[in-house]
């Protein structure tokens, strides 16, 4: 559906890439196929390959193909949510007695999906502080066969060395996966650093809107990625023409909303270094912080997303809260509007008494773009 760009920056093919004009009317924003199947020109005739709406639609090729351009990669896949794409990774990718390494701080909903669903079919999975390349080395055994990342992670902002980790995957004969969804192929592109496989809630940053639900996989090597669209057209959790339409469109604003983002966190953590209530700031724009380095290495700016604790503990936190009136308490991230939460109480509620527990006195702010002066005076009002 796409011509084939000979533009390598990110902020034009965000715009570009997938995104040509309708040949029938020369509408510049791909059409929104709302089609379940297609008329074939005789038996096996099919227009474009296009026969089924699971197995392929117009407008989720436009999106595909914006999002491998934007990864880097030779196969990009959307799916109905960020789980479903990671569901389809696991089940294309693993049989009963693999292994997989996951992060010691990652997305409850990763988390829940590997304890409680991926466990029940006989895969195993471990946990390693993915922040250190020898813990991860360590973790590998001879039923490995991912090593699952999430950087910056959800909740506490850790960094892994994407590059490090991936001379572990590749000596180990182990595929890498990376989480990019807090970063953002804006931000970081994690394939350029050797990930085998990039995952994203689409839901998030790339949608930016707060409107649409949506999940993919880009793969590095075009054979996974075949076996990928396999099992993407067999599982059948695929994103509808109308959802892959919005994250298009929002993807194209991607860039000017992540340096906003990026500068409004920037700014909102100079404030809470500084508030005597907050004890400590989760943020890899600190210098203090331990990725800070590598953050600044392999990430074009440090993001939106800050956590941060409070004096008072669980209770405490809460009331910051259910304080906010600019920052809306809610759950998910990355939407232009600024939405602040409780992990222990909310996102990652399901990691409690795991390894993967995070603070009671956490608090996680996902920073929109409105005024960087409105979010601080909010801030402060709720921490009182």
């Amino acid at each position: 559906m796409s011509d084939q760009h000979s533009f390598h920056s990110l902020e034009t093919l965000a715009i570009h890439a997938g995104n040509t004009a309708d040949p029938l009317t020369g509408a510049v924003v791909p059409p929104i196929y709302q089609v379940s199947t297609y008329k074939q020109d005789g038996v096996g005739g099919l227009r474009g390959g296009y026969e089924y709406s699971r197995s392929a639609n117009p407008t989720r090729t436009a999106l595909e193909e914006n999002l491998a351009a934007l990864e880097g990669g030779r196969r990009g896949l959307a799916f109905a949510s960020g789980l479903a794409a990671e569901d389809c990774l696991l089940r294309a990718l693993l049989e009963p007695g693999d292994h997989v390494v996951i992060p010691n701080d990652a997305y409850g909903g990763t988390f829940r999906l590997f304890a409680k669903v991926v466990s029940r079919w006989g895969v195993s999975w471990s946990v390693a502080d993915t922040s250190d390349a020898a813990a991860v080395r360590a973790a590998v055994t001879e039923n490995t066969k991912l090593i699952w990342v999430e950087t910056p992670s959800n909740p506490l902002l850790g960094i892994t060395d994407i590059a490090a980790v991936a001379e572990v995957a590749r000596s180990s004969n182990v595929k890498l996966v990376v989480d990019n969804t807090f970063a953002s192929p804006y931000l970081q592109q994690p394939i350029s650093l050797g990930a085998d496989i990039v995952v994203h809630s689409l839901t998030k940053y790339m949608g930016g809107h707060s409107d649409v639900v949506g999940g993919a996989l880009i793969a590095a090597d075009a054979s996974v990625g075949e076996e990928l669209a396999y099992h993407q057209n067999a599982m059948g959790a695929v994103a509808g023409p109308f959802d892959a339409w919005l994250v298009l469109r929002g993807i194209k604003t991607l860039p000017v909303r992540m340096d906003r983002h990026s500068e409004n966190a920037g700014r909102l953590v100079e404030m809470l270094t500084r508030h005597p209530k907050v004890t400590e700031v989760l943020y890899p724009g600190l210098p203090e912080h331990p990725g800070h380095e590598i953050a600044a290495k392999q990430m074009k700016s440090f993001g939106g997303m800050v956590s941060f604790r409070v004096q008072g503990g669980e209770e405490a936190a809460v009331e910051v809260c259910n304080r906010t009136k600019l920052f809306t308490l809610g759950e998910s991230l990355g939407g232009v509007e600024s939405l602040i939460e409780h992990p222990g109480r909310m996102t990652h509620a399901s990691v409690a008494g795991s390894a993967l527990e995070v603070p009671a006195d956490l608090v996680r702010a996902s920073v929109g773009i409105e005024s960087a002066d409105d979010l601080i005076a909010d801030l402060q009002q709720a921490l009182g």
